[in-house]
C-alpha cells in the first residue's frame, strides 16, 4: 500500500500537478478541514476535483475523519499551540476517531495522496495521518511529494 503526501502552498499549479501526474495514485484525499477557501486559489475543492480529473485522471474524495478540528487548527495557526502540542493533540483526536475502522482500506490500497496546505509535510498533519495508518494497517510506504 502506497500512501503519498502533497500540499499546494508555496507551489505553482504546474509543479503540483506534474508531482500529482508523476506520483501515478488514482485517489486524492482531502484532509484539510477548510477546503473552499478562496486562498486556496487551483486547490479550491470543486475546482481542484475538475483539475485531477482533467490532468492527472485522479478521482477526488474528501476525508474529514482526518482532519483536525477547529480548536486545534485555530490554536496552532495563531500561534498558542506549538507544533508539538499540536501533533501530540491531533494523534489523541485521530485515535479517538479511529479512522483506520472507517476508512474504505481498499481504497488506499489501490494508493492515494493525502492532500493539506502545508508546503511540505515536516509540520503538517498529513504526515501525521499517514504515519497513524502506516502504523495501524502495516504494509505502507509512505512517500512526501
Amino acid at each position: 500500500m502506497e500512501i503519498a503526501t502533497i500540499g499546494f502552498t508555496k507551489s505553482s499549479a504546474r509543479f503540483f500537478f506534474e508531482r500529482l501526474t508523476q506520483a501515478g495514485l488514482p485517489t486524492l484525499i482531502d484532509i484539510r478541514l477548510h477546503n473552499q477557501s478562496q486562498l486556496a486559489g487551483f486547490a479550491k475543492r470543486d475546482d481542484l476535483e475538475f483539475f485531477l480529473e482533467r490532468i492527472c485522471d485522479m478521482d477526488y474524495r474528501q476525508e474529514p475523519l482526518l482532519a483536525p478540528d477547529e480548536d486545534l487548527l485555530k490554536g496552532y495557526r495563531g500561534g498558542t499551540l506549538a507544533w508539538k502540542q499540536f501533533a501530540g493533540r491531533y494523534r489523541t483526536l485521530i485515535e479517538d476517531r479511529k479512522p483506520e475502522q472507517e476508512l474504505e482500506r481498499d481504497l488506499y490500497e489501490r494508493g492515494v495522496v493525502l492532500l493539506c496546505s502545508e508546503a511540505t509535510a515536516e509540520r503538517c498533519h498529513r504526515r501525521l495521518a499517514a504515519e497513524y495508518l502506516a502504523e495501524r494497517w502495516g504494509g505502507v510506504r509512505i512517500m512526501h511529494l
